[in-house]
């Protein structure tokens, strides 16, 4: 189960930026196409961790004493690897190890720390979440290692648990990594994405919000039909304290690209809305349909890549807690 910081957010989903359709499970997935798209989408979300790493550092130092130098990271789900070089720049004295099941995404996590001057201190390893970071080593001996990830004094894992079936268990599994004093920080939650204003110029106002609706119904057959769902309350403030880990805390960081929003930014808001149809079908209203297809249209100037309102706004939870 791989996170996604990286992989690029469908602007309908309200569960912290989460796509119908991204990477998680996507064996056929064209990675040349993709690997790009969930990049660019994880840069648009920077300022999120670095907000969050400069909160991190304060929790690593409790009451006002100097942090204790992080050795050693863990980012669990790491993507392409966009977060991974963040924590990198934000812990200079650390070793960052980028944890993802996929192949060609841990290639572009080397790619972007070698292009970064950061190769020494970035390393990959390849495992599923929660198992796989306990797991035998295989015996190929492959680009990026298996087997046993080890331990860490910060590990960080972004919109990545939600798509494991037993949510508890892996934030468990996720705290046993930690050294005495580490922090385990949890991106997972905020609001849905917005992009547009409530009235677009045509169709019916409010067609983000019925765009939400649509995909909080995918959200919930997609967490139901993960191996061993648990239907649980999603606290996870909670699920960190039942982990053993003592003082959750949770803070919001927000993404705040005004209007007109760059080329970049609206490649991915529509890449994210063109996402939402394909998984949606026929359950979107014609008349939304109609909408959402002159949105797309790059020749229509109401359309996402012509328009001057386009804007982007997200918001993300993060929730830590520290080893004992």
């Amino acid at each position: 189960m791989s996170h996604d910081d990286a992989r690029p957010h469908t602007p309908a989903h309200g569960h912290g930026g989460h796509a119908p359709g991204h990477h998680h499970g996507g064996a056929d997935m064209d990675w040349e196409v993709m690997g790009p798209l969930l990049e660019s989408g994880a840069e648009l979300h920077s300022a999120v961790f670095e907000q969050a790493a400069a909160w991190l550092r304060t929790l690593l130092a409790p009451q006002g004493r100097t942090a204790a130098p992080v050795r050693r990271i863990l980012d669990v789900g790491s993507g392409p690897g966009v977060a991974t070089c963040l924590l990198a720049a934000a812990f200079p004295e650390a070793e960052v190890v980028a944890v993802d099941p996929t192949p060609a995404l841990l290639d572009r996590t080397r790619a972007r720390a070698a292009a970064r001057g950061l190769a020494d201190r970035v390393t990959t390893h390849r495992a599923e979440l929660p198992d796989g970071l306990d797991g035998e080593a295989a015996p190929d001996g492959g680009a990026h290692p298996t087997g046993p990830v080890g331990d860490a004094d910060l590990i960080w894992s972004s919109r990545t648990l939600h798509h494991v079936g037993d949510q508890r268990r892996a934030v468990a599994t996720l705290a046993r990594h930690l050294r005495p004093g580490g922090v385990l920080a949890l991106s997972e939650g905020g609001l849905p994405q917005r992009f547009l204003p409530r009235d677009i110029g045509f169709g019916r106002p409010g067609l983000q919000a019925r765009l939400d609706a649509l995909n909080e119904e995918w959200f919930a057959r997609m967490r139901a039909g993960l191996p061993g769902a648990e239907d649980t309350v999603e606290d996870w403030p909670a699920f960190l304290t039942e982990a053993g880990l003592d003082t959750p805390r949770s803070r919001t960081f927000l993404v705040d690209l005004p209007a007109p929003l760059p080329a970049g930014g609206r490649a991915y808001v529509a890449a994210g809305l063109t996402r939402a149809v394909e998984a949606f079908g026929d359950e979107i209203a014609p008349d939304d349909l109609a909408a959402v297809t002159r949105l797309l249209d790059p020749d229509d100037p109401a359309g996402l890549a012509r328009r001057p309102d386009v804007f982007l706004l997200a918001a993300q939870t993060v929730h830590a807690a520290r080893a004992r």
